[in-house]
């Protein structure tokens, strides 16, 4: 799994919004495959994630996304966001 570190001397909003982008950016990847095989359960995760940390776009994303998956996978997505959550 990709890791991004943010610098800590950019002011915290400033951080968090250029740290939701690139979870943004995560669920991009694996929404249209770019760089690794298309992923519904890791894209809506990340969508779910950026949402969280302030992404606008993030939330019209993931329901995009949540529109293709059953409920099985939905629920898996929710389960690793929540899981990515409580360890970051």
């Amino acid at each position: 799994m990709a890791r991004f570190e943010i610098l800590d001397d950019q002011p915290s909003s400033m951080a968090t919004t250029t740290h939701a982008d690139i979870l943004f950016d995560l669920g991009l990847m694996y929404t249209t495959g770019r760089d690794c095989p298309v992923d519904l359960v890791a894209a809506h995760k990340w969508f779910n994630i950026a949402a969280i940390k302030g992404c606008e776009r993030a939330s019209s994303m993931r329901a995009e996304v949540s529109a293709s998956m059953n409920k099985a996978d939905l629920a898996k997505a929710l389960r690793q966001a929540r899981d990515w959550m409580t360890v970051h």
